[in-house]
């Protein structure tokens, strides 16, 4: 590996180095196995046999650069978290043929490197820059690989199999969308990890409304639920759409730069990461004043009432879609009703058609998990048109989104975006609403809201 230096870094001398390498006290090893290290050696397993003869490359990432010598926190690849557990950057997993069938695992980790100039002199891995890694003798007993060597090994290995069938997560089409319906039922652990998510996204979403009476900006809404995030979990799984007045009706608002006015609504859209790497994706609108106003109620209760629907058609054996459909039905006749479409429901839901999707814009629902958009490389068979299944995890997020400059909507209701939405893990029979501690129901918000801000 080269060592990753700067360019205003100073050269480094040979007795300085030879002076660093030296008089360091001896750290104790720690040799303890990771949390679910047998629940995902079996996975490993599992995945083996779907590949025989094959060597399988699942990388953890490297380190993405913000600016020049400069690196976003690193967050490993959901494939190898899925796999092994959350790995350190550069680390590789290999699943290596053996010749009686199934495979050894191989696993490149980063060294430790006191003792040498790589110690004191690499920016990236040097353990006196970025803290000390696991190692190479902790990671074998970590995540039970038997078979753990140092990142430098790997241009070789990786040259001496050169002519061999090789499959790397990050490009073969087909393993990605292998490990992505691997992924699309959870466990009991990673139920369990979306929980948790969903009640620190509880938390932090009071925080947001105890400073909604004092707050000016939607970056206050930002940096107030990544607090909570980082204080008590890993990250935000997502970047944060906080979203008020007009900016509600932009799906994706995350400049978060506008300011917060009462009477408006923020549309806030966030979710608190683990330590696992497990998201939640929670959307609550909030009347920033703490009570809505008319004409957002007549939205708001419209949508809630979408959700409502969609919420009874997320069953096993039903399509994927039919939540979906349940919402759209609704909102279209909404619309309707709010003079916003001039046509019959059918004309509305004919798929030459489709006038609602100007005012809903996007699908009710999508997998959930260690990626906010988890499973994304699934066959359509498996996702969107198959069937859902008891341990999926999904959301249910139907919106109404008023353009402030679209003349087909009454300018009474222009400027006005509505999204509410949970997470949900399909049952034996219908499904859990993991993050329904957090109220969803116009009044109930109103009262949420009222009771947090006097705590």
């Amino acid at each position: 590996m080269t060592r990753r230096q700067a360019g205003h870094d100073t050269a480094v001398a040979p007795n300085f180095a030879e002076f660093m390498s030296s008089g360091w006290l001896d750290t104790p090893a720690t040799a303890a196995p990771g949390p679910n290290r047998e629940r995902h050696l079996e996975r490993c397993r599992k995945l083996s046999r779907a590949y025989p003869g094959a060597f399988l490359l699942i990388p953890a990432g490297e380190l993405k650069v913000r600016s020049n010598d400069e690196h976003y926190r690193f967050r490993c690849s959901s494939d190898f978290a899925y796999l092994l557990g959350v790995g350190e950057p550069g680390s590789l997993l290999v699943f290596q043929p053996r010749a009686g069938g199934g495979h050894d695992l191989v696993l490149f980790v980063p060294a430790h490197n006191r003792g040498t100039a790589d110690f004191f002199a690499d920016r990236f891995y040097g353990e006196l820059w970025v803290g000390r890694h696991r190692g190479v003798e902790e990671s074998r007993a970590y995540y039970g690989v038997d078979d753990c060597r140092p990142l430098q090994e790997i241009p070789a290995y990786l040259a001496s199999i050169a002519e061999r069938q090789v499959l790397n997560a990050e490009d073969d089409a087909q393993l990605k969308t292998h490990l992505s319906e691997m992924r699309l039922l959870k466990d009991d652990y990673e139920i369990a990890e979306l929980r948790t998510c969903c009640e620190i996204t509880r938390r932090a979403f009071e925080d947001v409304v105890r400073i909604l009476p004092h707050a000016q900006s939607e970056r206050e809404v930002e940096t107030t639920f990544w607090s909570r995030a980082r204080n008590e979990a890993n990250d935000i799984g997502y970047l944060t759409v906080a979203a008020a007045g007009h900016h509600s009706s932009t799906l994706h608002w995350a400049r978060n730069n506008g300011p917060l006015r009462k009477g408006d609504l923020l549309l806030l859209d966030a979710g608190v990461e683990a330590d696992s790497l497990y998201t939640a994706d929670v959307t609550r609108t909030l009347p920033i004043s703490g009570k809505f106003s008319g004409e957002q109620r007549a939205v708001y209760d419209l949508v809630y009432a979408a959700q409502q629907a969609a919420f009874a058609e997320v069953r096993p054996g039903d399509d994927f879609l039919a939540p979906h459909r349940a919402a759209m039905r609704l909102l279209a006749q909404g619309l309707i009703d709010l003079g916003v479409l001039e046509c019959s429901l059918d004309e509305a839901l004919d798929p030459h058609n489709a006038y609602y999707r100007r005012y809903t814009l996007h699908n009710v629902s999508h997998m959930l998990g260690l990626d906010v958009h988890d499973c994304a490389q699934a066959r359509a068979e498996n996702y969107r048109i198959g069937k859902l299944e008891a341990g999926m995890c999904l959301t249910v997020e139907p919106g109404l989104y008023f353009q402030p400059d679209d003349a087909t909507v009454p300018e009474y209701l222009r400027g006005i975006g509505v999204r509410i939405e949970d997470d949900v893990v399909l049952t034996a029979d219908g499904c859990e609403n993991l993050s329904a501690s957090i109220p969803s129901q116009a009044d109930a918000v109103e009262a949420w809201m009222a009771q947090v801000t006097q705590q």
